[in-house]
């Protein structure tokens, strides 16, 4: 018997060891980075997901979804605020909009919402999403504002407030831009917006773990929301901004939602190229951003689409890289973490 449990013990190690051995390189570089940032910014809770030609090569769970009692990340179930990677849902919904021909970038936003108090300027949807029109963005407590209201209610947050410049000649990131977007979106379509993304975005991508991060439900598999010295954070409604801000999912949904980035089958190339496109001041100087997505390069000179999300209880960023075919995403459960330098860092070991 003592030979045989020996021999068993001994079959177990090797297999252990073996699968060390065969994993490669670049995720046990991958993963020995995330377990360092983790513990650097003190995260309690982070779900990381790569995919390389539209399979999945890594997703993994790092720390707890709830501290006490402790929960852990699980990559395609744990549901993060993905903060304003909403923005790219958004973009991708309002490209399907263009398909529909129901809206038009290029024309003015009273086009759609005639009631809209007039400004000095005219500004166009295209320069809506571009954070080109000189929308405020937010002040006093909006941020974390805590009454659930709609959409079209929110929008007297800010509607009477003058343009912070002309239209196209700075760019001045904002949320508040995407909360009058989705407007016009709903008025476009004739349906909720809620309605509209999921019909539109979520089921046709399969995405069924991306929702409303609702104020007022108890969502399962929600991670608890954190902010430094892993104390909870303040309860924030995020419905009225949920264009903005407001969506939940995991990493392995953004998977499916980058993928449609470089392989379009929900939307035509023409359209995601409308949104994935630099726009430019009227002094010619490229912004860096389309709409709902940051544009840039590789060090090896290929496209690199991405979008970062900073919300309460929420650090996020989803990077898609088309030629090279591959997508990470990030998603924590912790405020004010910055994850530009993690995300290139992640972009040196999967991009080569």
């Amino acid at each position: 018997m003592t030979r045989i449990l020996a021999a068993l013990m001994l079959l177990l190690t090797t297999f252990g060891f073996s699968q060390n051995v065969n994993e490669k390189p670049q995720l046990k570089i991958a993963r020995k980075l995330a377990k360092r940032f983790l513990r650097k910014q003190g995260i309690p809770g982070m779900s990381i997901s790569v995919s390389k030609k539209g399979e999945l090569i890594w997703s993994e769970g790092f720390g707890f979804a709830k501290r006490k009692p402790k929960v852990k990340i699980k990559p395609n179930q744990t549901l993060f605020r993905i903060a304003s990677i909403s923005k790219s849902i958004t973009a991708l919904t309002l490209a399907k909009l263009l398909d529909d021909n129901l809206i038009d970038l290029d024309t003015s936003i009273y086009t759609y919402l005639p009631d809209y108090p007039k400004k000095n300027h005219l500004f166009t949807v295209k320069e809506l999403g571009g954070h080109l029109a000189g929308i405020r963005h937010y002040k006093g407590n909006e941020y974390t504002l805590n009454k659930k209201i709609s959409i079209t209610e929110s929008v007297n947050l800010f509607k009477d407030d003058p343009l912070l410049f002309e239209p196209s000649t700075q760019f001045f990131y904002n949320t508040f831009g995407y909360v009058l977007l989705s407007e016009i979106m709903q008025k476009a379509s004739k349906q909720d917006f809620n309605t509209l993304v999921k019909t539109s975005i979520f089921k046709p991508l399969n995405m069924l773990n991306t929702m409303l991060d609702a104020s007022d439900i108890d969502i399962p598999n929600r991670t608890n929301f954190y902010k430094r010295k892993r104390k909870k954070s303040t309860p924030v409604a995020n419905e009225y901004k949920v264009a903005g801000g407001g969506f939940l999912s995991t990493s392995e949904d953004l998977i499916k939602f980058g993928q449609e980035i470089i392989s379009p089958a929900i939307v035509s190339k023409n359209s995601l190229r409308k949104i994935t496109t630099s726009q430019k001041l009227k002094s010619g100087n490229l912004t860096g951003y389309g709409i709902g997505f940051s544009i840039d390069h590789t060090k090896k000179g290929t496209p690199k689409i991405y979008h970062t999300g900073g919300g309460v209880g929420a650090s996020t960023i989803l990077i898609v890289f088309p030629e090279d075919d591959i997508v990470i995403s990030v998603l924590t459960n912790l405020s004010g973490v910055s994850m530009d330098s993690f995300g290139k860092q992640l972009e040196n070991v999967f991009i080569n």
